[in-house]
């Protein structure tokens, strides 16, 4: 196979999510695309495992676009952070925020990342599940009340921002790729690319 290194032959790119987050994610391949929300419901299924719940969800979100972009190429993703075997959700609150970060003191939790990208103009379906260790320091109150007040993070899982302060909190990250802990495994994402035909990085010839 000819690896193509020009966005003339690039089909339209779709970031089936309206997190900034993703999207400078994203950003950072220079990649043309744009952004549409996939109005699904979220909720995890009986006995179904986070590791199942978030490449299921990322599945729905590329195939809730199938139809609307016949000849695109769809990129869609999933997280859930897993703590004790349970889902780790968002603080919302101060008193939350310190209560998880108390708990996650000199422990470790996980980070599952499922991508699922599809090629609509060929009918290909392409599907990675990334795992992500975070290692905590031991987190005095002191130090659990300086990173919430400074940062917070009380919409983001877990009650802490990866790539700002948060780092602080953490003495190791066992990852194949620390994009993934922010929302978006970006190797994986160009190995799909390379084996679509497309070596990263494109060119911008349009």
């Amino acid at each position: 196979m000819t690896l193509k290194t020009s966005s003339q032959d690039l089909p339209q790119i779709v970031l089936g999510s309206t997190s900034p987050f993703r999207k400078s994610l994203l950003d950072k391949l220079h990649l043309p695309f744009i952004q549409c929300s996939s109005e699904i419901d979220e909720s995890p299924l009986d006995g179904e495992t986070p590791k199942e719940m978030v490449l299921r969800l990322s599945h729905t979100k590329a195939s809730a676009f199938t139809s609307k972009y016949p000849n695109h190429i769809i990129i869609t993703s999933d997280q859930c952070a897993v703590f004790n075997n349970q889902p780790v959700g968002k603080p919302h609150t101060y008193e939350n925020a310190v209560k998880q970060l108390e708990s996650f003191s000199n422990n470790s939790i996980t980070f599952y990342t499922g991508l699922v990208v599809i090629n609509t103009a060929k009918n290909n379906t392409f599907e990675y599940l990334d795992s992500t260790t975070v290692h905590f320091r031991k987190l005095t109150k002191e130090v659990i009340h300086n990173y919430i007040s400074i940062e917070q993070p009380l919409k983001c899982a877990g009650s802490f921002k990866s790539e700002g302060l948060g780092v602080t909190l953490f003495n190791k990250i066992d990852s194949r790729d620390p994009n993934a802990l922010i929302g978006l495994p970006l190797m994986a994402l160009t190995d799909i690319f390379y084996e679509m035909g497309f070596a990263l990085p494109i060119l911008n010839e349009k």
